[in-house]
């Protein structure tokens, strides 16, 4: 995470594109300013910012480092200024969500890479492919046919994109992504290295009737569907779908390393952590957030705004919002050790309880 709550070893600004006045960021994100107009030119965590650098702070354990830092302004929840104005003489921009707000001048003060339309004369491009003029096609590039890119979409270096697949305007996909035959991803989407959308789900029929036996694969004959505004980690997978699509609606973000099995639904603007993954035909509703390394059983329906903590193992359905967490807190082997031994115990313990109970009322 980027701000006051990271503790890594971090530059002390993101790189600097444009410089702007704080006035200029209050009116542009509904903000109020207060304190002296100061330029900045970048971004940074609260005890690292200079006096041309903007940081906030949304956690309240971070209020100390604000007497400390020397930033030319900062970030704040009305509710927090009272008590760090006497702690500080920098300026600060009020506004409703700190935290959301310091990614949108992250984003403003940050240089994004080249961008150099045009077609490096390594690429293999099919010539029945749509590829308007705007596109960035890079090194060894390889388009099928039938493809049809948007305005300004961005293929970086090895990237494959199969036959009759559609990419929607403004979208970058970096090197060595694969994207699988009829595939569809929409407009502003970034797609990480490495990732691959559309390959086989895992489907197969077990057929032993006859001697040894054998798994029948099933053909996987729907895509992988990503809606507009999605970002998507690096070496991160979506199957497409057995008969039905795989949808990721629009402005999903999915982390490092997430698996999605075939025919699952991700719901509009849920996010995903790292090692996540989903497995067939499950749905997950809107504005859900899955931690890290979280399991989500098969043909299972989570409601909307659902929070899964991370390492959870998810096997039953979740009709409503609320926070669900099934991590067993970690603890020294020999004290877990024994725990496991009293948990392989508790049907015996469980029945042993009910004879005592049942001794005891029939007495009465």
């Amino acid at each position: 995470m980027i701000g006051s709550e990271s503790k890594q070893d971090i530059p002390t600004s993101l790189p600097i594109g444009n410089d702007v006045e704080l006035s200029e960021l209050a009116v542009r994100f509904g903000g109020e300013m207060i304190g002296p107009n100061v330029l900045l030119h970048g971004v940074a965590p609260l005890h690292r910012a200079g006096s041309g650098e903007l940081a906030f702070l949304s956690n309240p354990r971070y209020v100390e480092q604000v007497a400390q830092s020397r930033a030319g302004a900062v970030l704040v929840h009305r509710s927090d200024l009272a008590k760090l104005q006497h702690r500080s003489t920098c300026s600060w921009l009020v506004v409703a969500n700190p935290y959301a707000c310091f990614a949108r001048a992250a984003q403003l003060f940050s240089a994004q890479p080249a961008y150099q339309p045009g077609r490096c004369a390594s690429a293999d491009i099919d010539a029945s492919a749509q590829v308007p003029q705007s596109c960035q096609i890079g090194p060894f590039v390889s388009i099928g046919p039938g493809v049809v890119l948007g305005e300004r979409v961005k293929l970086l270096g090895h990237t494959h994109i199969g036959a009759g697949v559609r990419i929607g305007d403004d979208t970058l996909i970096y090197s060595r992504v694969s994207v699988y035959d009829a595939c569809v991803i929409g407009a502003r989407c970034i797609v990480h290295s490495g990732a691959v959308i559309g390959s086989d789900g895992f489907g197969f029929a077990p057929d032993f009737s006859s001697t040894g036996g054998q798994w029948v694969k099933i053909p996987q004959t729907g895509r992988a569907v990503l809606g507009d505004d999605v970002e998507l980690g690096a070496n991160s997978t979506i199957d497409r779908g057995a008969m039905d699509d795989t949808v990721i609606e629009m402005g999903c973000k999915i982390d490092n390393q997430v698996q999605i099995a075939h025919n699952v639904r991700v719901g509009a603007f849920t996010v995903i952590a790292g090692t996540a993954a989903i497995a067939g035909s499950t749905t997950i509703g809107k504005y859900c957030m899955v931690g890290g390394a979280a399991n989500i059983a098969g043909h299972l329906t989570i409601a909307d705004k659902v929070i899964i903590s991370g390492g959870t193992a998810i096997t039953k359905s979740i009709p409503a919002a609320g926070h669900f967490t099934a991590v067993f807190p970690f603890m020294p082997h020999s004290e877990w050790e024994k725990n496991a031994a009293v948990l392989k115990q508790l049907s015996k313990l469980r029945a042993r309880l009910r004879q005592i109970e049942f001794a005891f009322f029939n007495k009465k």
